[in-house]
């Protein structure tokens, strides 16, 4: 039991690594909570250091995810061997809460669509390839991340259940999706204001 409780810790500690900032500190020398929308996120990253500290980011938070859900496959072999999706699924989340709630942070954190993006990808990879289509096609089309990251987490259950995938890993979709709708509550009153961020290369002042 305690090996399965330390594989979970350990989910949440990687899951609270500050990816953007840890990336903008050790190449660019610069704190991105200074700049853009003020986070840690790859979008906000990509805003200040580029495509390449961009996509750093992003795969580090989406690896996080990756992690989070393989730890807790470990935990619940450890202390529940017959219910691994569950282990699983429960891990994912937890580095979904690290990602948004940092230890590192003064939990405070990122929104968690990259890192909830790794989970699903591990629990349900066909659905989560044709959610990143339509979270591509959005950001594609408006240049509006936030909007492409609602809807997308929004149709994921959706997806998931038509696609067939156990119900315990539809649920997790569903309470993937609430966490990154509430994540996003300002970005939604500031796309109903028209004011919102694009996806947009900034100068740093």
């Amino acid at each position: 039991m305690m090996t399965g409780i330390l594989w979970l810790v350990l989910s949440y500690v990687i899951g609270s690594i500050p990816s953007g900032l840890v990336v903008g500190k050790l190449f660019f020398h610069t704190d991105p909570r200074l700049y853009g929308s003020h986070n840690t996120g790859a979008t906000n990253s990509y805003r200040i250091f580029g495509k390449a500290g961009g996509a750093a980011v992003l795969i580090m938070d989406l690896c996080k995810g990756l992690l989070g859900v393989y730890l807790g496959g470990l935990a619940a072999q450890a202390a529940f061997p017959h219910a691994l999706l569950y282990g699983m699924i429960v891990g994912g989340l937890i580095s979904i809460v690290g990602h948004s709630c940092s230890c590192f942070l003064r939990f405070k954190g990122g929104k968690g669509v990259a890192t909830g993006l790794g989970v699903i990808l591990f629990l349900a990879p066909v659905p989560t390839l044709i959610v990143f289509l339509v979270w591509a096609v959005l950001v594609g089309l408006t240049r509006l991340v936030s909007l492409g990251s609602i809807v997308g987490a929004i149709v994921a259950p959706l997806i998931m259940y038509v696609w067939g995938e156990p119900m315990p890993v539809v649920v997790l979709g569903v309470i993937a999706a609430i966490l990154v709708v509430v994540r996003h509550k300002d970005n939604i009153v500031r796309l109903i204001q028209g004011k919102e961020l694009k996806v947009q290369r900034i100068t740093k002042e």
